[in-house]
């Protein structure tokens, strides 16, 4: 029997109901992901900016890096992974190039946003969108180059912010016409948002439960009952992760010493479980 590729292991999850996608900067904490038992995992670009290159999100790496992060998770898991791409890196001809790099390098699926370049977090204020046409023109030039049609070119549209809430379903019913296969409405800013946008706009839908920004936090539970097929939690293990090694640097600056912290770290034996390797074989068995 033929085993089913990433791209269509995403879809027949989402075909099946809502699933839950956190987020990752790297590819250790995607191993985590699957090892906790997530069906998917989503590659955070200010994830990669902030814990990479230690930049903001701005769209400030460029798609051959983006790429190659990218890669690395991918490659790291057995689960699909999808992608922020930004705005494309550029116009058409850019994103075609985009969707063919992130489909050699074993990604699920990517989201492409409306937003001017250079583009900012989208719960910041400060951003501006591109012409609608200018993005469905993306959007087509994205659906063209894909070799695999199961990849998922998800068409995210920051307008809520930038204009109202009825352009951004307006926007997301032209990107769909065009040839997306998912919508990603960034920034709404309610439940009643949220549940409406889902009544309004026919298609699987991305919800983004980031903490701090504009949006409230819903559970997976009531996002799924309002007809979301996807929720992402793009910077929680991050967050997480940056606070506890924040907490750890002061300790050791004040005592001069790590030993009150062991308990609370991965061990040694635990980081070796995670990356399948065993010290005591001949090589190691894992691939890249």
């Amino acid at each position: 029997m033929t085993k089913r590729s990433k791209p269509a292991r995403l879809r027949e999850l989402i075909g099946q109901g809502c699933i839950m996608l956190p987020g990752v900067p790297n590819a250790a904490i995607a191993r985590q992901v699957e090892h906790a038992g997530f069906d998917a995992v989503y590659i955070s670009g200010a994830g990669m900016a902030n814990a990479t290159a230690g930049v903001p999100d701005i769209g400030l790496l460029s798609m051959t890096e983006v790429g190659r992060l990218a890669g690395y998770v991918a490659n790291a898991v057995t689960i699909p992974a999808i992608v922020d791409a930004d705005t494309g890196f550029g116009g058409p001809e850019n994103v075609a190039r985009t969707i063919c790099e992130l489909e050699k390098a074993g990604l699920a699926g990517c989201h492409i946003e409306d937003q001017e370049f250079p583009k900012r977090c989208g719960h910041l204020a400060g951003k501006s969108v591109i012409d609608v046409d200018e993005m469905t023109a993306r959007i087509k030039a994205a659906v063209a180059a894909r070799r695999d049609d199961d990849f998922i070119i998800i068409a995210r549209t920051d307008a809520r912010a930038v204009e109202n809430f009825d352009s951004a379903v307006d926007r997301s019913r032209r990107y769909l016409k065009a040839g997306a296969n998912a919508i990603f409405p960034e920034a709404l800013q309610s439940p009643d948002e949220f549940k409406a946008f889902a009544r309004e706009v026919k298609a699987p839908l991305l919800a983004n439960m980031t903490e701090f920004g504009k949006s409230p936090l819903l559970s997976f539970e009531e996002l799924a009952r309002f007809g979301y097929k996807m929720v992402i939690f793009p910077q929680s293990a991050f967050r997480v992760s940056m606070k506890a090694s924040e907490g750890f640097l002061c300790d050791l600056k004040k005592q001069g010493t790590q030993s009150g912290w062991i308990e609370k770290m991965q061990t040694r034996e635990q980081l070796y479980e995670l990356l399948d390797y065993d010290p005591a074989a001949e090589r190691w068995k894992g691939e890249c």
